[in-house]
């Protein structure tokens, strides 16, 4: 099987020692969805872990749908940005990576499980939308960016199996 790799390599100098960057993976399109799902998934993160309070009286409803959202978005906030690092740091992890069956099983189980938070987030926020007073609009904010995170690790899903695929 014969494919063609093209790698973009950017030398930074800093007191004697060379940082290589693959600035061209950013773009290619697995390269955007990543930067794309990490500036996202940052924003989910902050928006549920801001407006996430359960020391007031008002609260009434089970925190366990913000919860496991919150957990699903660090979750994979935290392995986005190892995957988008690597891919930036090193000349050839990008090439190789995306190659194996990892980035396929990673995309397809990101995209189960922000389907399954942001799903479970916007019920929980339209059933108890009285109890949770001013701060509703802000979790429903974060249910619709849970889902457009899981249609981006959908495409990803798609272009890491016609990479592993090899088409």
């Amino acid at each position: 099987m014969s494919h063609t790799v093209t790698i973009t390599r950017t030398t930074a100098v800093s007191s004697g020692t060379a940082v290589y960057v693959n600035s061209g993976y950013l773009s290619t399109t697995p390269g955007l969805l990543k930067l794309a799902q990490l500036v996202l998934g940052a924003a989910c993160v902050g928006v549920v872990g801001y407006y996430m309070d359960h020391e007031n009286d008002y609260y009434k409803v089970s925190p366990k749908a913000e919860l496991f959202y919150l957990l699903v978005a660090v979750a994979f906030l935290i392995g986005t940005f190892c995957l988008l690092t690597a891919c930036l740091v090193s000349l050839s992890t990008a090439s190789i990576i995306s190659k194996t069956i990892y980035e396929l099983i990673y995309h397809c189980l990101a995209f189960i499980m922000y389907l399954a938070a942001g799903l479970t987030l916007i019920i929980e926020v339209n059933h108890y939308k009285n109890s949770y007073g001013r701060n509703y609009e802000p979790y429903l904010a974060a249910a619709i960016m849970g889902l457009v995170m899981a249609a981006l690790y959908l495409l990803s899903t798609f272009f890491a199996n016609r990479s592993y695929r090899g088409i």
